[in-house]
């Protein structure tokens, strides 16, 4: 197989198109500048924040800056993603990462003199109507007040964000740029090399020797760099640390859920819930491996279909066209978007040399959203585009509803509206297919979607639990220590069925959202909520209406309260509990077939 195609060689219609940002890399630089002259503005405002006409004209000043920073950073961004080794878009990148950093520390006076106000005061402010679009910023601050440091202190943790983000840019570069990936055997027999897009699609095959070599090749090209990544995590969990210790936080944990006015019960029922239910996955590793009739089932054996003679293979064109008829239940003006998406280049669709690995989707106020694939023919790319449309779509209608304070809705309900799109195409697929080789192949794919969702999802988040108390205990993070707890978390999950190869071990080194703590635990909170929303979407049309009020509410209120709108109160352990019973249902359903 030919090697990787250049940027230039990819086809224009499969590429996003970035000038609806800006038209061009002048435009960027031009805006750059302006910004940069005025990076201090707010300090005119220092001193006078008493005075609430004051105050209310600062923050709307500060809103319009950041939109513009924020539209240059996800320029930047993009562009260094389509080709992770072009130092001009990396060097772009920095620029704005360093002229934030420097507006963040030249307005690190604002909070402390905010939080200088009484609760009472505060709370007057949050109800006044001129400060409607501010409300939830002044109940959030009343609840932070006790965290926020003086201006001193302030500005020096403003100060140190941009070395502290070296850890996650680090990271990224060696993932995509120097990971020493080698060449394999692909199923044709010919020398392919390996790359993150082609392991996935080696992963899902039929040749369970290429399957073995995709997986060692790609583990032990981690285990050559073990010390460097080792070096890279700890150095970010130790970052994670400082700032907990530096702001009064009792713990790593505490400082990333109290953030997103999130209790930590919800972090424990998880946990508590999917611990509880992992005797049923054991019961699918069993089930899969007489399936697959295997005397052992290797960790390289996991993604490949049980039903080896149906696959949902499609063209690109024509899985954006299943993807619009599975979301159609969600009404017209959802399905109009998603032509807008796919017609107007809002996604950047096919893997190039040094393009950025997986998927996601960005989105500046002041624009509309994007969405970076890497796309293969395979199954899990067809649910992807419905993943990361999810993620879009989201993003369109809090900018639409909402004004700039409140459109950025939280990483914790983030994962939401993107599973849920799964789990409809899921259940469009389920239905729309007669034949039992089809329900047997999206029945377990939608159990393999619980099993990476909802139960690997929550091993990796006790993995970064445990990572980050040994640090605040001081327990050194060794390559050794660090191995040995992922491997037992391994075996812990997928039970005495499977065979627990020795690469796996090194399967922590090569998450990138380890970067970006406590993140991991929102997919397996965000399946939660969607298998119960997506329930009620597919039986009552008002249940349409309420999430699309959910998707339009920005961060008007705290995450748990937005998910109860939708129909998803996890505030409830029978939630995450009836969230497994679905998981044991499905596999009934399927064991009857």
């Amino acid at each position: 197989m030919a090697e990787l195609k250049k940027r230039e060689d990819i086809e224009e219609k499969f590429k996003w198109d970035t000038s609806s940002l800006y038209k061009d890399d002048e435009a960027w630089e031009k805006e750059f500048e302006e910004l940069a002259k005025d990076k201090d503005f707010l300090n005119n405002y220092k001193g006078k924040l008493d005075d609430k006409k004051i105050l209310l004209e600062a923050l709307k000043k500060n809103d319009d800056y950041m939109q513009k920073i924020e539209r240059l950073i996800i320029y930047a961004h993009m562009k260094k993603d389509e080709d992770t080794s072009n130092s001009k878009y990396q060097s772009m990148y920095n620029k704005i990462e360093n002229l934030y950093m420097n507006f963040s520390a030249s307005s690190s006076f604002f909070l402390p003199e905010l939080t200088k106000k009484s609760e009472k005061e505060l709370k007057i402010i949050s109800e006044l109507p001129e400060f409607a679009d501010y409300d939830y910023y002044f109940k959030t601050l009343i609840r932070q007040k006790k965290y926020i440091l003086s201006e001193k202190e302030e500005k020096i943790l403003a100060l140190s964000a941009e070395t502290a983000s070296g850890y996650h840019n680090a990271f990224e570069v060696f993932d995509n740029v120097e990971l020493p990936l080698p060449k394999i055997k692909n199923e044709k027999g010919e020398s392919e090399k390996l790359s993150h897009a082609r392991y996935s699609s080696f992963l899902m095959g039929k040749n369970r020797e290429v399957r073995r070599a995709a997986f060692k090749g790609m583990f032990n090209a981690y285990k050559k760099m073990l010390n460097t990544v080792t070096a890279i995590y700890t150095g970010n969990v130790k970052k994670d640390v400082f700032y907990t210790r530096a702001r009064g936080y009792k713990s790593c944990l505490n400082k990333a859920l109290y953030n997103e006015d999130v209790e930590e019960s919800v972090y424990s029922n998880l946990l508590d819930a999917v611990n509880k239910g992992l005797p049923v996955l054991h019961r699918y590793m069993a089930w899969r491996k007489k399936e697959l009739h295997l005397d052992k089932l290797h960790m390289y054996d996991l993604h490949t279909p049980v039903c080896e003679d149906y696959k949902l293979e499609l063209p690109y064109n024509e899985a954006c066209s299943l993807v619009k008829e599975a979301l159609s239940v969600l009404g017209n003006d959802y399905v109009k978007l998603l032509d807008k998406a796919f017609n107007e280049k809002w996604i950047d669709v096919y893997e190039n040399k040094g393009k950025r690995s997986g998927a996601y989707s960005t989105s500046a106020y002041l624009a509309h959203p994007y969405v970076l694939l890497n796309y293969e023919k395979t199954t899990h790319d067809v649910f992807t585009i419905a993943h990361e449309l999810g993620h879009a779509m989201h993003s369109y209608y809090s900018a639409k509803y909402q004004p700039y304070a409140k459109a950025d809705y939280t990483i914790f309900v983030a994962e939401v509206a993107s599973t849920v799109n799964e789990v409809l195409l899921l259940k469009y697929l389920l239905e729309k297919e007669n034949s039992k080789k089809a329900k047997k192949f999206f029945l377990t794919y939608f159990l393999d979607m619980f099993r990476t969702t909802l139960f690997r999802q929550t091993m990796f988040a006790e993995f970064e639990l445990e990572a980050h108390t040994m640090q605040e205990n001081g327990v050194p993070l060794t390559k050794e220590n660090l191995c040995k707890y992922y491997y037992g978390l391994n075996k812990k999950y997928y039970g005495k069925d499977v065979f627990h190869d020795k690469e796996i071990q090194y399967e922590w080194a090569r998450i990138p959202h380890f970067y970006t703590a406590f993140y991991v635990y929102k997919y397996a909170t965000g399946l939660t909520s969607a298998v119960t929303i997506a329930e009620k979407i597919l039986k009552d049309e008002k249940a349409v209406e309420n999430y699309k009020k959910f998707l339009s509410s920005g961060s008007m209120t705290s995450p748990v309260e937005l998910l109860k709108i939708a129909g998803a109160d996890l505030s409830k352990v029978e939630t995450f509990d009836n969230a497994i019973k679905v998981f044991e249902d499905t596999f009934t359903e399927l064991q009857n077939l």
